[in-house]
């Protein structure tokens, strides 16, 4: 639990008063609890981040020597502080629902998330009436810069006047939800979380020159909903830098998330408007009995769908969406990291209605090792690019992921069966045509 409370929070009590579910609490001061599908790393100091660093420096440098265009997979809670990550990931989701409640004060509440334009009249009256800046103040915060030159302002306008407004001297000041008094947005980063910022984005830097340097690409693994905007942030700072003529960086999009959809849009919308290329691989999700836990034992809304055939419906509507990008822009990447035949086959469909080749190698498919061969092989001698995702370690710490990935994969036992059944009518068929071994 300490290695997820700044020192700030001890020494002013702020704990207390934030968001709930960016809030450190004693039952889940381990992050690995009821976790059943990913591997998880405790904080210890900075030398260990460091340490981590290292290994996915090797990774990267095995991927690269085993095969062409390889993936090399990374998780900031192994290159961070927990605790940086829930405080920044606080401030950008208190940061984007304050851009909700100015949207529902001009009657757009409820919209798809792009479609929200602020007008900038009414925008700057609305600061000025809550106190929290003068109309001639708030008129400076969009000078010399591509804001508001429309007259309005939507959610990626929003989110560039946070970079440029929290680097002020003077405190931003916003409405809490629940008093609705106005406080600071960023109460105080320490010393010790400005530096985590610092470390975070070098260690990511490092690793990204290498994974250029030896052709790998890169992916950001998604971790929990507490941790997931800073990482997704973090995440889209780094492919701004490194994927301007190719996918360099993978952002990871869980879509057991209620806000799956509205992330991946408004990261697309970004690239198109800033000239890079989007990469990004798709899964389901992995961490849904602790959150869903942990949300009602904290007392917030479950950011989980409410069952399979939602996440299903959200899987392939995100999917869809990165499609019709590629097939419009050339400049999106997508892996669909899927053991899901009808998510295969649905992929399949509409690459094939879009006119999307496999060797274009905009669309890659991901299974776990030793797991869904039947659907991994047959891809592969279709000519699609397609992966195995390798864990490695100790066997004690191996063993027990795999058998987690088994619990979550809740028809793995089914599948082994079809595929049992699907080798043994192969063999069949070799016996009776006299081809056993060609």
């Amino acid at each position: 639990l300490s290695s997820r409370t700044s020192a700030a929070e001890k020494e002013m009590g702020g704990a207390e008063q934030r968001e709930k579910q960016y809030r450190a609490h004693q039952g889940f001061g381990d992050h690995h609890g009821e976790v059943t599908g990913a591997h998880t790393s405790f904080y210890a100091d900075e030398a260990k981040c460091d340490q981590h660093m290292e290994t996915f420096l090797h990774c990267i440098d095995a991927s690269s020597g085993s095969s062409e265009d390889g993936f090399s997979a990374i998780k900031l809670t192994a290159l961070a502080r927990p605790q940086f990550l829930v405080r920044f990931s606080e401030v950008l989701v208190k940061w984007r629902r304050f851009f909700h409640q100015m949207a529902t004060e001009q009657g757009q509440a409820g919209w798809a998330v792009l479609d929200i334009k602020l007008e900038v009249e009414k925008l700057q009256e609305a600061l000025a009436n809550l106190g929290i800046v003068s109309k001639a103040e708030s008129q400076q915060w969009f000078m010399g810069e591509n804001l508001g030159t429309s007259g309005t302002v939507d959610l990626l306008d929003w989110n560039s006047l946070f970079d440029s407004r929290t680097k002020l001297s003077r405190p931003l000041l916003i409405p809490s939800r629940k008093t609705g008094q106005l406080e600071p947005l960023l109460s105080r980063f320490s010393e010790e979380e400005e530096l985590q910022m610092k470390r975070v984005l070098q260690r990511m830097d490092v690793l990204a020159k290498r994974a250029m340097e030896k052709g790998v690409r890169l992916m950001v693994d998604a971790e929990q909903s507490y941790f997931q905007p800073a990482i997704s942030r973090l995440t889209v700072e780094t492919q701004r830098r490194f994927n301007r003529s190719q996918p360099i960086i993978y952002n990871t999009y869980q879509c057991y998330l209620k806000e799956a959809y509205n992330n991946v849009t408004g990261d697309v919308e970004l690239s198109r408007r800033e000239g890079w290329h989007f990469g990004t691989k798709l899964v389901r999700g992995a961490y849904m009995e602790q959150e869903r836990e942990r949300a009602a034992q904290m007392g917030y809304e479950d950011p989980i769908n409410p069952n399979y055939e939602k996440t299903n419906e959200m899987y392939h509507r995100c999917l869809d969406y990165i499609l019709e990008e590629i097939k419009c822009s050339r400049k999106a990447s997508v892996m669909v990291a899927s053991h899901n035949e009808d998510t295969v086959k649905f992929t399949l469909r509409r690459m094939m209605e879009l006119g999307i080749h496999p060797s274009d190698k905009k669309v890659c498919f991901g299974q776990l090792l030793g797991m869904c061969d039947q659907i991994t092989f047959p891809l592969g001698q279709a000519g699609f690019p397609v992966y195995k995702y390798v864990p490695y370690g100790p066997v004690n710490e191996v063993l027990p992921y795999l058998s987690r990935r088994a619990q979550e994969n809740r028809g793995f036992m089914q599948r082994a069966n079809r595929e049992r059944d699907l080798l043994w009518k192969e063999v069949k068929r070799r016996l009776l045509t006299g081809n056993l071994f060609s």
